[in-house]
């Protein structure tokens, strides 16, 4: 790892003054006192807390850059320990038309130069001005404006509560109609099932209706089979044995009353 080049102000650390509850910018100044051309990048332990502008670049000789360091808001605690740090890396650029991309990836490690910053957060005193952007009026020309993003730790203003609001009774409704959604299918559901059930019942129910027609059929045959088998057993043109036990009884009778005639 080569010595740092580039001169950078501040040398050590980046202050950034609260309150936090908006975004807060801290300014670094690189300078390069060579007759070379120098690649820069800016790097940070915490990329999701800052914004920097610009983060990487090359610069001319004699030439500086100032480079904006915005922090996020965020809900301060006194009593964390703040750990965010930031890396200038630098090293000379190739002679012609360079490719930053390529050449950080291409870089032979012992080519590199870095310096260290760690950030430090200052909470004003109550008599101290509140105002966090008065650190960046007097860069003239290099003041940058930064879009204000909030986070759920900042305070509302009317219009995002107003926005919140929106979104919530939107989720509301979308998961009413997702409500009403699976009350429509638990239904055609419990149809389906029904009908399954339906028509596993007329499955089942047809081959004993067709049992008890065949058994109704052979009784029907068999009685007639029955009566045609009693009606060959008498000879055609005979007399019925009820017909005969009549007439013997008659003829008994007459034959009583001619003899008490007689005698």
């Amino acid at each position: 790892m080569s010595r740092q080049v580039l001169q950078l102000e501040p040398e050590s650390e980046l202050h950034f003054q609260g309150p936090f509850n908006d975004v807060v910018t801290s300014h670094l100044k690189l300078s390069n006192p060579t007759d070379r051309r120098i690649c820069f990048k800016v790097k940070t332990t915490a990329p999701k807390r800052y914004c920097v502008r610009p983060n990487s670049g090359i610069l001319e000789p004699r030439q500086s850059v100032q480079v904006a360091v915005m922090l996020q808001p965020f809900e301060y605690d006194p009593t964390e320990k703040n750990k965010h740090k930031f890396m200038v890396q630098t090293m000379f650029a190739p002679d012609g038309d360079v490719n930053q991309e390529t050449v950080w990836r291409d870089a032979n490690p012992e080519n590199l130069m870095d310096s260290k910053l760690r950030c430090v957060f200052e909470m004003p005193t109550d008599n101290a001005p509140q105002n966090n952007l008065d650190v960046s009026t007097s860069h003239g020309d290099d003041k940058m404006t930064v879009p204000k993003t909030v986070t759920e730790s900042a305070p509302k203003s009317p219009k995002q509560a107003g926005n919140q609001e929106a979104e919530l009774k939107k989720m509301s409704e979308e998961n009413k109609r997702l409500r009403d959604e699976v009350s429509h299918l638990r239904l055609e559901n419990s149809n389906l099932k029904e009908e399954g059930l339906r028509q596993r019942m007329m499955r089942n129910t047809a081959p004993v209706e067709e049992t008890v027609s065949a058994q109704s059929a052979a009784e029907v045959t068999g009685a007639r089979q029955g009566t045609q088998q009693a009606t060959k057993k008498v000879p055609a043109g005979g007399t019925s044995p009820l017909v005969l036990t009549v007439f013997a009884a008659a003829m008994l009778i007459i034959g009583v009353l001619v003899g008490k005639w007689l005698f």
